[in-house]
């Protein structure tokens, strides 16, 4: 199986473990051997010290949707030199409505037929088809 196939396909992750303290809103995040620190900016209690959760969910569509552009496109031997991909999230609370609107520019020498083509392959990302299906999520406390 390709790289690009066996990610589109996700196989089950090891779990993503959280942990805060008693400093306001600093969250230590953990995944195999990677830590990363989330919090909340200063206007909101925060102490600013990393991303915060709304930023984290729409980095993982950010940097899910440009690992599969980068497969697709070294699989297809199409000359693109970089990728940048720019996310907003917005929750209308009122509304009961997230968005996330995702710019996606590509360098290199690409004619509009790859560049559609290309499109279609960031809405087919594993993140994108997981946020555009339904999802349960399970709760236990000890």
């Amino acid at each position: 199986m390709s790289l690009y196939h066996h990610h589109l396909n996700f196989k089950p992750m090891e779990s993503i473990t959280a942990q805060i303290g008693k400093d306001r809103y600093t969250t230590t995040i953990s995944a195999r051997k990677h830590h990363l620190i989330s919090d909340e900016p200063e206007e909101m209690g925060g102490q600013d010290l990393g991303f915060a959760p709304q930023e984290l969910f729409a980095a993982a569509l950010a940097s899910c949707t440009i690992i599969t552009l980068r497969m697709y496109a070294d699989r297809k031997g199409w000359d693109v030199a970089t990728i940048t991909i720019d996310v907003t999230f917005d929750r209308d609370t009122t509304a009961n409505v997230t968005r996330l609107e995702r710019k996606i520019e590509f360098t290199g020498t690409l004619d509009e037929t790859q560049k559609e083509r290309l499109k279609v392959i960031a809405n087919s990302c594993p993140i994108h088809k997981t946020l555009t299906n339904p999802i349960e999520i399970t709760t236990t406390v000890h």
